[in-house]
């Protein structure tokens, strides 16, 4: 299953990605991105964040994984950071989305974490039969600044 490291050249299908998953998490109304700031972002000399992309073998892509590195101080070493997993509905339970979970455990000898919204079933599922779990005793926080620009 063909995992790749996405290009300047994928960031309208990463934009088209981004608003599905938006639409799917029925959280359309939040995505006020920039096309122009997520480039740089994503694509500049200091990317913010990385993508991986599964394509289907006759090459059109059938979703992503967008992360990031992070820290840990207790492990004393890096780990990854999901910030967004999404495979296209009609490309959904083909393996994709293990794939690309699997590309990312590969790269890190650290944690790989996430979060997933509590309705979301069926990827909890997904990530049970892989061994992953839930993080008891966390409670997840948000402080943003009132003008994101």
């Amino acid at each position: 299953m063909p995992i790749r490291p996405a290009d300047a050249s994928d960031l309208p299908q990463i934009a088209a990605l981004i608003r599905e998953l938006a639409d799917y998490e029925e959280m359309a109304g939040e995505v006020v991105f920039d096309i122009e700031r997520l480039e740089r972002e994503l694509f500049g000399p200091e990317p913010a964040a990385h993508v991986l992309l599964a394509e289907t073998d006759d090459g059109r892509v059938a979703g992503m994984a967008l992360w990031f590195r992070t820290f840990s101080t207790f492990l004393g070493r890096s780990g990854i950071w999901l910030e967004d997993l999404f495979v296209r509905p009609e490309h959904r339970r083909h393996g994709h989305g293990l794939a690309l979970l699997e590309r990312l455990r590969d790269m890190t000898d650290g944690r790989v974490e996430w979060i997933v919204l509590d309705w979301n079933t069926p990827a909890q599922e997904l990530y049970d039969r892989l061994g992953a779990r839930p993080v008891p005793g966390w409670t997840r926080y948000r402080w943003l600044r009132e003008d994101p620009s």
